[in-house]
This record gives structure tokens, C-alpha cells and sequence, in this order.
């Protein structure tokens, strides 16, 4: 039987002891003030500890002569990095230099916004809303369209073209100075009614604004719809016959069969809600679209204001005949079309030796496709070979 021998207590000791003072002996070195702190075994507890994340890093304090911990500066900012970071100065707004003015009754109203909406990318383009809700060219007793017409031409207030759209309230009895009381669409409610529409084209022609006047749109209820289609003729008859331009707008606010409708294209084309509930307003969408017909001539009439003003602009120089002597101002320099004069190459010599190019008997000799194909030739096509 072997015998075991048991390890020697004393030499297991000191072993342990031996292997401790080596693990320690690098800490001991290079941190001996944390020496006696120092566990071996620390390792072990610190992989159940939860992970942190690591401190961030701060600047490094300064010390002053006296002791006290002084802040460190920061780094001053560059000229352009302060430049950028200031508020920018705000542009001058532009002033308006063409004026809209829009008359009417709740319809001009809703017009005028859609107006607005349409020229607000044109801060030089003022729409001045003159329109008055409830009123008409009826009730001149409620509100008096050619005297408040009057008055406002001769306020001295500027308008570049005025737009009128009246007549959703019209359809009532008209009274005239004389006393008499005319019922709607009679021969002397007509002739009544034609007379203040001309008054008021008028009163812009004689003061050189063009007039811009807007028709009635299809209504819901036939009745209403019927004595809007009647005004119509009227304001197209007459108030065309004082200078005014009509602008109709029924079709574009009815169905393919001339209907009412409430819904249809907008100026995007899509199909959304364009008349109010009752059947005679307009929806936002719908006075946008309104504005849509009125538009071309107003843009139309600002291009050609520009072009009036353009030759009066400073930087433009005189043209030759119109300058001073002894003006040295170069000359505009004169546009010169993109392309001359077709010359066809094949046509008859206009003078003798003025053809572009003469083919001489040397070359033709030269070219291998004139003349007769020579057997076995590329050009040769007779068959059999």
C-alpha cells in the first residue's frame, strides 16, 4: 500500500504569502499612498458591480498665485461665426405701386379676398376692398352705389383698375327719384337699372380706369338663378357700351348641362366644395377661384404698365437720335436675331460664279458611286452575278 503525503501547513502558507506580495508589489510602486487600501481581490466584486458610464471630461482648473482655483477662458468666437449668429437686418417692405379696387356686395366681398389671396406674392400690388355687404343697385335708398362711385373718384384716391361684382340682392322691387316703383325685369325696371349701371362705367371712364366688371354665377334656387342670368345681359349690354370689360363666370360654376352645382375643380384642379350651403356664396376655394378669371387682366395690365416705364428707368441709355451732342452715353447695343435668312444650297446662282461649290471633272472621276456601277461593286445589284 502507497503512502499519501499530506501538504506541509507552513509551506502552503508561505506560498500564498509569497504570491500576494508579488500581486501587490505593482501597486505597492506606483501608488504607495493608496497601498494601504489596496484589496487583491477586488477584482472579483467588481464584476458583479453595475456599469457606469465615464465621467465626463472637465477642463483642467487653474491655479492662481494667491491659491484660489481660477475658471478657464473659453475661446473667443471668430468674426464671421458672430456675424452669422447676429439678426439678420430686416428688408425694407415694399410699397405698393398698383392698386385694385373691388366694388360690389357680399359676392365682390368674397371676390376681393380671392384677389388678395392671388396677388400676395406682389407686395407692389394693393387690392383696396370697397365692397359693401346687403347692398345692390336697387335700394339706393340703403346704400347709393353711383354717388359713393362719385365720391370715391373724386377723393384723389389712386386706382390703376377697378372691379365690380353686384347684384345677388337685386332682385327686389327698384324705386326711382320720381316716385314710381318698379317690379324686377319689367321693361322700366330694366331701363332703371341699365341707367346706374352705365352711370357707374361711366364715371371710371371718364377718369381713364379701365373697369373690370364680373358676372353673376349660376344660382341654387331657379328663381334667383334665372334673374342672375337676366342681370347678366345687362351688365354685358351696358356697361359694356361704357368702356367696362365683362367678365363671365357661369360656366365655370356649373355642371356640362348648365346646372347649379357645389363642388367642381379648383384652381389646382381638384375637386373640392366651392359654392356655400345657401347656393349664392363661395366657399374659400370657390373665391379663389373666382379671383382665377379677374387675374389675366390685372397681370396683363401690369406687364403692360412695365413696359411703359421701362424706357423711363434710370440706366437706360437715349437712343442716338433723341441725344444731346456732345453725349458720349454708349448706345443700347441692338439685339440681333438668333438666325439669318434661309439660303437654300441647291437654288440658282443669283450672280455670275456665286455658287457655294463647284464639283470638278477630277473629283466626279474620283467618287466611286458616280456613274455606271462596275460589276462586282458594292453599288452592283444586277442579277444573276
Amino acid at each position: 500500500m502507497k503512502r499519501v503525503r499530506r501538504p506541509d501547513p507552513k509551506r502552503a502558507a508561505s506560498i500564498a504569502a509569497a504570491l500576494a506580495v508579488l500581486l501587490a508589489l505593482p501597486f505597492l510602486l506606483l501608488a504607495p499612498a493608496r497601498a494601504q487600501d489596496f484589496n487583491p481581490f477586488n477584482w472579483i466584486s467588481d464584476l458583479f458591480k453595475p456599469h457606469e458610464a465615464p465621467a465626463a471630461k472637465r477642463a483642467p482648473e487653474i491655479r492662481r498665485p494667491g491659491g484660489s482655483a481660477a475658471k478657464p477662458k473659453r475661446a473667443a468666437k471668430p468674426e464671421a461665426a458672430r456675424a452669422a449668429q447676429s439678426a439678420k437686418p430686416a428688408q425694407p417692405p415694399v410699397e405698393p405701386a398698383y392698386f385694385v379696387a373691388v366694388l360690389g356686395d357680399s359676392l365682390g366681398q368674397m371676390l376681393g379676398q380671392g384677389l388678395a389671396e392671388a396677388f400676395a406674392d406682389r407686395p407692389d400690388v394693393a387690392i383696396r376692398r370697397k365692397a359693401k355687404e346687403n347692398t345692390g343697385l336697387v335700394r339706393d335708398d340703403y346704400y347709393d352705389w353711383p354717388k359713393a362711385v362719385d365720391e370715391l373718384l373724386a377723393s384723389g384716391e389712386k386706382i390703376d383698375v377697378a372691379v365690380v361684382m353686384i347684384g345677388s340682392n337685386d332682385s327686389q322691387t327698384l324705386r326711382d327719384g320720381a316716385g314710381g316703383a318698379f317690379e324686377p325685369r319689367t321693361p322700366q325696371w330694366e331701363a332703371a337699372y341699365a341707367a346706374r349701371v352705365e352711370r357707374i362705367a361711366a364715371a371710371f371712364r371718364d377718369h381713364d380706369i379701365p373697369l373690370l366688371w364680373v358676372g353673376l354665377p349660376v344660382m341654387k334656387n331657379e328663381r334667383l338663378s334665372a334673374d342672375a342670368s337676366a342681370f347678366n345681359d345687362l351688365y354685358r349690354a351696358h356697361a359694356g357700351a361704357a368702356g367696362a370689360k365683362f367678365i363671365d363666370v357661369w360656366e365655370a360654376f356649373a355642371t356640362e348641362g348648365g346646372a347649379f352645382s357645389a363642388s367642381g375643380p379648383d384652381v389646382n384642379g381638384e375637386i373640392v366644395k366651392l359654392r356655400a350651403a345657401d347656393g349664392v356664396h363661395f366657399t374659400k376655394a370657390g373665391a379663389r377661384k373666382l379671383a382665377h378669371f379677374v387675374e389675366p387682366d390685372i397681370r396683363r395690365r401690369l406687364d403692360e404698365l412695365a413696359r411703359l416705364r421701362s424706357p423711363e428707368s434710370p440706366g437706360v441709355p437715349a437712343p442716338a437720335e433723341a441725344r444731346a451732342p456732345g453725349d458720349e452715353t454708349p448706345a443700347a447695343p441692338v439685339e440681333k436675331p438668333i438666325a439669318g435668312p434661309v439660303l437654300p444650297l441647291t437654288g440658282p446662282a443669283r450672280a455670275p460664279g456665286g455658287e457655294l461649290a463647284s464639283r470638278s471633272p477630277a473629283l466626279a472621276r474620283r467618287n466611286p458611286l458616280q456613274g455606271a456601277p462596275e460589276p462586282g461593286r458594292a453599288d452592283d445589284f444586277s442579277w444573276p452575278r
